[in-house]
Parts: C-alpha cells; sequence; structure tokens
C-alpha cells in the first residue's frame, strides 16, 4: 500500500525556514504521475484522504459542493481501479473547513457531528461505488490533546481548560462508520524496573492513548476505567442511546503507529518507563484487549531529516523493521492483520515540522515548479519487498550435511592464559625425618641426622594446571590456543630480566596438553587494546610503544626466547593478535599507520626468525591473526555504499595481508609488496582535499618489502558478526569530528538477531569473509577463523550460544564445500567466563565453574566431526587418537569441593584405623620384651621405615623424570 499526503489546506499553517504551505507536493494537480509512482511500486492499495473544505469550502456538506474537486476525486478513484489498486479513502484527516473552526469553534461545538454526518454521506453516495474501504478520521486523539491541547497540531489551540481535549474526542468518536484509524504509541518499563506498579502505569498509558478511542467502539462501550478514575466528572460520559450507536461500528481496527504518536503528554509517560517504536506489541496489546480483529495498518513509517534527498538508508532500515514487526505479529502471535501502509507516497508538508522533515518514499524538490516524482531508495527497497511478498527465506541459508576433515581444527580461543602461581603445592618441601614419641608426649622429633633426598620443582606444584587442563579437555576439542603474558616474561622488555618460574608455568601447561595428544596454538603478543600499556611491557610503552621502532627488535629478540624455551610443545604459533584492532588505540591516522608499519615489521621479522633458527627442527607454522567481521553495504541500491565496504575489507585485511600475500597487478601500475593500491589512492586524494602534501600511508622499503613477503604459514582470521557500512557523510561539524581512516560508517541492522551485549548474529557473514579472502589470496594457504563467538547471559542453558556454533560451523561447512575454501580450523571464543556469564563455556569460578549448555552441543558436533547425514560418530582411523569427550570428568567438576571433603575424611579414617592397628599389635609384643629399653629401640625403628617417604614418578620444570625414593 501507499499513502499520500491530505491534499487539502490546514487550518494553521506555520512557516518553516520561509517556506509554507505553496510549497506542497500538489497532489491535486500531480495525481497522474502518483498513480503511476504507485504502480513503480507495486502496491495493490492506495490510501489517501478527502479534503473537507476542498469539496465543501463552508463545512455544509447539505449545499453544492465543488464541481472541480468532485471530479479530481472521481478520475483519481477511477484511475486507480483500472489499475487495480484498491482505494482506501479517509474522509478527515485534520483539514476541517477554516468557516467550521472560526464561526463554531471546532470540534469543541457538538454541531460538528452532524456536520460530518452530512459529509461522510455525501462521500459515501458519491464515491462508494468504486471505494470498499473507507476511514472517518485519521488519529483523533492527535486532534484532541495536541489540536485543541498543547497546540501542536491543526488547528492549533492552546488551552488550559483540561476539559476542551475530553470533549474533542468525544464528539470525534461519535457515528464513527465503516473505521476509524486509531494512533498509538507504545511504552514499556525501563530496563531492570518491570515492576507490578510500572507495568499497571504502562497499561494506563495505553489506555490513555489508543483505548480513549478503541474502548467505546471495540471494547465495552465505554471510555477506560483507568481515565474515568484519573479525570473524573472532566470525562464526558455516553447515554445508553450514545453508546448503542458508537459500539461495534467499526468492520476491522486500522491503526497509525508513526512518529507523531510518540509525541504523547509527559503526564502519560511516568518514572521508570519509556516510549519504544514496537508495533508488533502494540498489535498483540490490541489483540489481548479487543479480541482476535482484523487490522490494517494505515500509517506505518518515519522521517528523514530534509538534507536527505534520495539516500535515505536509515529509512529502509526503519520500514524494514515495522514491516517484519507486522510479520512477526501474524506468524508468531496469530494477530489478523490484512494490509500495511508505508507513510507516505511523497514528500509534503508535515504540519509543524513544515519542510524541515522527509517522510515521502518519492522525493520532490521544492524548489522546481514541476514537482517530479523521484524515487528514493527506500521506494526502491518497499518495491522489493512488495514483489517478494515479504522477507522471503535465503536459499543459501538451508542447512546442508557433511563432515569436516580429520585433521580439522576443532578449537577453543582464549585471550592470555592466566599464570596462578598460588594455591602453590609441592609435595614435599622439609627434607628432615622425624620420630614419632608415641607412648610419651606423642610429639614428632627431628633426627639432626638424617635427611631425605631433595627433589626439583614438579608441574604438579600447580593446581590450577590440572583444573585449567580439565575444562578445556571436556569440552571434546583437539586444540586449544591462549597467549602468553609479554609484560610478565620480559617486565622489563628485554633479556635483562627474565621470569622463568612464568615460562615454567607455561612448559608444564604445555607438557599436559601434549601428554593428553592435544594441540597448543601460542599468541606471543596479545594486546589488551586499553591503557595504560596495551600489553606491552613498561619500559616499551614508555618509549613510544609500537611507534618506536625499539619495540620491533624487542619483540624479536621476545620471540626468540619463547621458540626457545617452548617450541618443542607447540606446532602452531600466533605473532601478534588483531593488529587492526590495536591500531584504533591510537589518537590519530598518522600514528595508526605508522603502527600498522612497524606491526608488519614485527611480525615478518619473527616469522624470518622462527623459519631460520627453529623450523627445520620444531616444524611448526606461524601466522598472525586479524580480525575480520563482514562488511556488508548498508544500502543495496548504491554504488557508493558497496565502494565503501570493499573499501572497509581493504582497510581492514587487505593493508595486514597485502604486503606479505603479494596480490599486486603491474599490468594496472600497482606496485608489488605494498599497501592495497585503492587505499593508497583513497588516502592520496583525501590528503589533497584537506590540503595536505603527503599521504599518511608510510611506504616500505625493498628490503623491508622482500621481508614481509611470504611470511604466513596460515591465514588466521578472527570473526564474530558483520557490519553495515556506508560513507562517511560529508557534512560541516563544529567541532569537527575525526573521521576513521576508511571513511565508513559503520551500524547494525536492527532486525538482526542480537546479543545481550548488541552483537549481531549474522551467519552467513562467516562465509562471505571466507569467501572473499579466498577469492583475493588463493587457495594455497590455509584459514583458519582462530576466534568466533558471541555473548550469552545464561549462567547454564545459553540456547543463543548453541545456536551460534551450529549455525556459523553450517557456514564454515557451506564455505569449505560449496565454495572450495581452504579452511582448516574453527576455534570457539572462549573457555571460561572471568566474572558474570558472557562468552565462556564455562561459568566463573565464582559461579562453580559449571559447564553450560554449548558445551554439549559443541563437543556433540565435534564427536561427529561436523553435521553428517547419518548423525554418526567420525571414525579417523589412522589420523591419531582423538579426545575422547570425559562425561565423569564433568561431573567430578561440578562437585569437585564435595568430593574433596570426602576424600579428606577417607584419608583420615584409613590413617586413625592404621595407627590404631599398629598400637595394638606393637602392645601385644611388648608382653614379651625383657625391658623398656629394647621396646624403644624397635619403635624408633618403625617410625624410622615410616619416615622415608616415597615421591612418584613425574616430570619436572625440565621434562626429566624425578628421583624416586
Amino acid at each position: 500500500m501507499g499513502r499520500a499526503p491530505p491534499s487539502g489546506t490546514t487550518t494553521r499553517t506555520p512557516r518553516m525556514a520561509g517556506r509554507t504551505r505553496t510549497w506542497r507536493a500538489t497532489a491535486y494537480v500531480c495525481w497522474e504521475d502518483d498513480v503511476e509512482a504507485l504502480e513503480f511500486l507495486g502496491v495493490t492499495a492506495y490510501s489517501f484522504s478527502l479534503s473537507w473544505p476542498r469539496l465543501f469550502p463552508d463545512g455544509d456538506a447539505r449545499g453544492k459542493p465543488n464541481a472541480a474537486a468532485v471530479e479530481h476525486y472521481r478520475h483519481l478513484v477511477e484511475r486507480l481501479v483500472e489499475r487495480r489498486i484498491k482505494p482506501i479513502v479517509t474522509l478527515f484527516h485534520w483539514d476541517l473547513p477554516q468557516e467550521l473552526q472560526w464561526r463554531d469553534g471546532g470540534w469543541k461545538n457538538e454541531s460538528l457531528v452532524g456536520l460530518f454526518e452530512d459529509y461522510a454521506a455525501f462521500c459515501f453516495r458519491t464515491f462508494g461505488k468504486e471505494v470498499k474501504h473507507w476511514l472517518t478520521m485519521h488519529n483523533p486523539y492527535l486532534v484532541a490533546v495536541q489540536g485543541y491541547g498543547t497546540g501542536q497540531h491543526a488547528p492549533g489551540e492552546r488551552g488550559e481548560d483540561p476539559s476542551v481535549p475530553l470533549m474533542v474526542a468525544h464528539n470525534l468518536i461519535r457515528r464513527g462508520e465503516v473505521s476509524i484509524v486509531l494512533g498509538s504509541h507504545w511504552v514499556i518499563p525501563h530496563r531492570g524496573q518491570a515492576t507490578e506498579a510500572n507495568v499497571e502505569l504502562c497499561q494506563r498509558s495505553m489506555e490513555s492513548v489508543l483505548g480513549w478511542f478503541a474502548n467505546p467502539i471495540f471494547g465495552d462501550g465505554e471510555y477506560p476505567a483507568s481515565m474515568r478514575s484519573q479525570h473524573g466528572d472532566l470525562l464526558p460520559t455516553f447515554t445508553p442511546e450514545e453508546k448503542a450507536l458508537v459500539q461495534r461500528t467499526a468492520d476491522f481496527f486500522a491503526l497509525s503507529f508513526g512518529p507523531y504518536n510518540f509525541r504523547v503528554n509527559r503526564s502519560l509517560i511516568q518514572y521508570g518507563q519509556s516510549v519504544n517504536p514496537n508495533l508488533r506489541s502494540t498489535l498483540k496489546w490490541i489483540q489481548l484487549e479487543y479480541g482476535d480483529r482484523r487490522v490494517l495498518v494505515a500509517e506505518g513509517g518515519w522521517f528523514s531529516e530534509a538534507a536527505v534527498e534520495t539516500e535515505d538508508t536509515i529509512a529502509i532500515y526503519l520500514m524494514k523493521r515495522f514491516i517484519n514487526q507486522v510479520l512477526q505479529a501474524i506468524k508468531m502471535d496469530g494477530v489478523q492483520v490484512f494490509g500495511y501502509t508505508a507513510w507516505s507516497l511523497v514528500d509534503g508538508f508535515e504540519w509543524n515540522y513544515g519542510y524541515s522533515l522527509r517522510r515521502g518514499l518519492f522525493y520532490i524538490d521544492f524548489s522546481q515548479s514541476n514537482r517530479t516524482r523521484v524515487p528514493k531508495t527506500t521506494a526502491r527497497y518497499y518495491r522489493r519487498v512488495i514483489s517478494d511478498k515479504g522477507f522471503p527465506g535465503d536459499q543459501s541459508s538451508e542447512e546442508i550435511r557433511g563432515r569436516f576433515p580429520c585433521d580439522f581444527h576443532w578449537g577453543v580461543s582464549d585471550s592470555t592464559l592466566q599464570v596462578r602461581f598460588h594455591p602453590y603445592s609441592p609435595q614435599f618441601k622439609d627434607l628432615h625425618l622425624y620420630s614419632w614419641n608415641l607412648t610419651g608426649d606423642g610429639g614428632f622429633r627431628a633426627d639432626p641426622e638424617a635427611r631425605v633426598k631433595p627433589r626439583g620443582p614438579q608441574c604438579t606444584d600447580y593446581p590450577a594446571i590440572h583444573t585449567h587442563f580439565q575444562l578445556f579437555a571436556s569440552t571434546g576439542a583437539t586444540h586449544y590456543r591462549f597467549g602468553l603474558n609479554w609484560s610478565l616474561i620480559l617486565p622489563q622488555g628485554d633479556l635483562s630480566t627474565v621470569n622463568t618460574e612464568a615460562l615454567r608455568y607455561y612448559r608444564c601447561f604445555l607438557t599436559k596438553l601434549r601428554k593428553h595428544n592435544l594441540e597448543a596454538v601460542i599468541t606471543l603478543y596479545y594486546p589488551t587494546h586499553r591503557a595504560p600499556f596495551l600489553g606491552l611491557p613498561a619500559p616499551l610503552h614508555a618509549s613510544g610503544g609500537w611507534l618506536n621502532q625499539s619495540t620491533v627488535d624487542a619483540f624479536q629478540d621476545y620471540a626468540a626466547l619463547c621458540y626457545r624455551e617452548l617450541g618443542s610443545w607447540v606446532q602452531y604459533w600466533i605473532t601478534i593478535n588483531e593488529p587492526n584492532r590495536l591500531v584504533d588505540a591510537y589518537s590519530n591516522v598518522e600514528q595508526q599507520h605508522q603502527a600498522i608499519h612497524n606491526l608488519l615489521l614485527a611480525h615478518a621479522k619473527a616469522w624470518r626468525l622462527y623459519d631460520r633458527e627453529y623450523a627445520r627442527e620444531q616444524g611448526a607454522l606461524v601466522s598472525m591473526a586479524l580480525h575480520a567481521d563482514w562488511a556488508q553495504p548498508a544500502n543495496p541500491f548504491l554504488e557508493s555504499h558497496s565502494e565503501a565496504a570493499e573499501r572497509l575489507l581493504l582497510f581492514e585485511l587487505g593493508r595486514f595481508l597485502d604486503p606479505i600475500l603479494d596480490v599486486a597487478r603491474p599490468d594496472r601500475g600497482e606496485e608489488n609488496g605494498g599497501f592495497p593500491q585503492e587505499v593508497k589512492v583513497y588516502l592520496e586524494q583525501g590528503a589533497l582535499a584537506s590540503g595536505l602534501p603527503l599521504s599518511p600511508l608510510p611506504s616500505f622499503s625493498a628490503s623491508e618489502k622482500k621481508q614481509l613477503q611470504g611470511t604466513l604459514g596460515f591465514i588466521a582470521l578472527s570473526h564474530f558478526t558483520t557490519r553495515l557500512v556506508a560513507p562517511y557523510p560529508h557534512t560541516q561539524s563544529s567541532p569537527p569530528i575525526q573521521r576513521p581512516a576508511h571513511g565508513c560508517l559503520l551500524f547494525s541492522d536492527p532486525n538482526w538477531s542480537s546479543s545481550g551485549l548488541g552483537q549481531a548474529l549474522v551467519p552467513r557473514g562467516l562465509r562471505e569473509v571466507l569467501g572473499w579472502v579466498t577469492e583475493r589470496y588463493g587457495v594455497a594457504l590455509p584459514i583458519i577463523v582462530t576466534a568466533s563467538g558471541v555473548d550469552d547471559p545464561a549462567l547454564v542453558e545459553d540456547s543463543l550460544r548453541k545456536h551460534y556454533l551450529s549455525s556459523y560451523l553450517q557456514e564454515a561447512l557451506k564455505a569449505r564445500q560449496l565454495d572450495g575454501v581452504n579452511l582448516q580450523g574453527f576455534y570457539v571464543w572462549k573457555l571460561q567466563d572471568r566474572h558474570d556469564p558472557q562468552f565462556g563455556l564455562f561459568a566463573s569460578t565464582q559461579h562453580r565453574s559449571k559447564p553450560k549448555a554449548s558445551v554439549a552441543a559443541y563437543r556433540d558436533i565435534v564427536k561427529r566431526g561436523g553435521f553428517p547425514g547419518d548423525n554418526a560418530t567420525q571414525s579417523c582411523g589412522s589420523v591419531g587418537p582423538r579426545n575422547k569427550p570425559c562425561a565423569i570428568c564433568t561431573r567430578i567438576l561440578e562437585n569437585k569441593p564435595l568430593l574433596v571433603f570426602g576424600g579428606c575424611l577417607l584419608t583420615a579414617a584409613i590413617m586413625l584405623g592404621a595407627v590404631l592397628a599398629v598400637t595394638l599389635r606393637l602392645r601385644g609384643r611388648s608382653r614379651g620384651m625383657d625391658s623398656r629399653g629394647m621396646r624403644k629401640r624397635k619403635m624408633r625403628t618403625l617410625l624410622t621405615l615410616w619416615s622415608v617417604r616415597p615421591t612418584y614418578s613425574s616430570y619436572g620444570a625440565n621434562n626429566s623424570p624425578s628421583s624416586v625414593v
């Protein structure tokens, strides 16, 4: 459906920016253009209003009508019927004949009820043959309250008498026929304040706007009880005759849901409430209050600023949101909505806003006399929705069946692994032997001449390692990715001070993984992305961080230390995590590009070092991980948005991958071994436009280019969501806005499912970004998704994360099987929450590290190797034993405190029983002894044998067995 603005005059014509009503869209003259616009959209119905003052300037329909006006409307109606567009006609849309306002006081006077009845009868009689749907008046609430109360709408009366709007509403509602368009807002309690009292206030607010007019017609024939209680005698009452006349005088419920409805009186929005443009909830409220009625959304839509001409991108998503909410109300709530009217067909005079706002699907240049209708992008989008009959499912979103290969990385990804030196639980620290004075004072006495042979530090000294490993092992994953703490290992930033204990802790954890045939993926530098040090050792940060070449050299030394000390247990290294996010921490474009330059060189030096000195012996692959969310053009009808989305991907990924994976085209004049040509051209043009002599993008020397090329063993990408991308608007602002270097504006589709932290769930975005990387860089290098996940506030039943894992892994499988992407791994972010429930597969320690439902869901996908048609467990044969899921381990972790306590009780009982048995035995033997001295010597001998305590074979920090005593 489409909707035209009222074609008549108003009783109050404000001046906005020097423009008056003479600038209107002239639908009276250009009606044939309007019909062509409707055919362009493909609508099946057109809602427009008749002008009472145009037909009867004095308001009296018993007199002779304006013949030209009658002829105009007859031609319009006949043309619509001829083009198979149903006319939906509104009798009164706020354009009251001026004579009735001046002479009678407008709708305050009860005589207008009879005059309106005469006018309606004339219209039914004159146009009723072709018009099958009539709307008596549009949004009487705005006429009553904002026309005769606040003065914001026609006729613009302001008054202190609170009874005037009530009387106006009373006169508007009487003798309604066919149906009446009722406007409404929606109101909800503030988040966290959904108390019974606040919910009741929300109900009263709805009754004071929508219920005021709907209840007498669709309800019990009276005004809502909350209004009668609030206004008392000020509120008019219906006589029995009026009540019988008003009730059930509408064949369907017609709803107006637009921006003017949300400008409600402050008294209707109490503390603890807020208005919310939720059309679905409003439709459901109508169903609950007034039964299962047929509903027409007679006005739906929002507005754009006057400066927005045909490229009204935001309006597309608002339209999508409203139409989608109507679809949800139909499909999920069972509301009988039979039509939706987009407001409006063309730009026009927006009442007290004048021409400062635009609401049309077609743009009107009011400075041009011909008033040409130019379709906006919302018109093209609405045309698509009508053609598709809504939002049909994308065939590419259908699930496929299949498995990932046996050597696929099923991973869990974490940030920096927390080094927990405490609790520290060595097996034995006291090397003395003791004798037990059992028959005397019961004490122990150290033997000064005897010592137990000491043993070196053991990995079992750190209970936290075992606990953390058990969490990971129970996921069923085969690979665990975590970061090292650079500032902990080298607190001074150089090799002058090395934290060997931290290295021992990491070594112990890696040994634990290897012992259970699990692989580690180590990130050397995991930035914190926040002050004060960005994850750098403090001295390096103080000297300029990544703006200083010295940090590049320091990183190479740090990498060499880690390769040497930990490389025997690591098959995959990540040099730097998400450098494309790290550079956002720098304040200006020049610093960002300098940081990029140094980060790339630091990665290249670390890669070359490993390739030169460690690759042959250790055989690991080295890469760096980039944040890789998909970029989707915000407006699919604008080339500028497609260019912006591509440019964002080149800034986010191409700036880091192109210098390494050379994709330059010399035949097109592109330089080998540098940043993307498109990025360089864009920045150069921006510099020229700003009056700057040079681009802020630094260049690599010939030796640096050579050092960078080929320094990736695989492509590592972190993917979480999809962004809508539009070119940053070129508007003047004071103070000037610091635009991002890529010149793109990022936002999210409000219709996408999203998490509590606002992360949109767009599974196909993963497949899209994998395809983009493959198309640009080929399939020679494998791609590994080294982090992907979503926050979920649920403590145990994290259904959102389960859906995320299933749907995103489906897209990963499609990318591999259907698109030929060389995808070799997927890592879930992350293992455990730190505090409140967010991204973790396990709850935080304060919640007893409980496994969430997504653990079992992920483990099941891993066990089956993906989504096989038979749901059978994947058998990988000679590839190597998979880590079998340990259900009993999970139960043990859940009840760990109770089990430890029970173990302590059992141990104490056994020891007590042993002591008693030995005591009784010794007493029995004492009867055969000749002297007390002989008994003491034998007891001392026995206790000395007990004091030699065995230590069990384990591997220490140097991976060699400790001595067994």
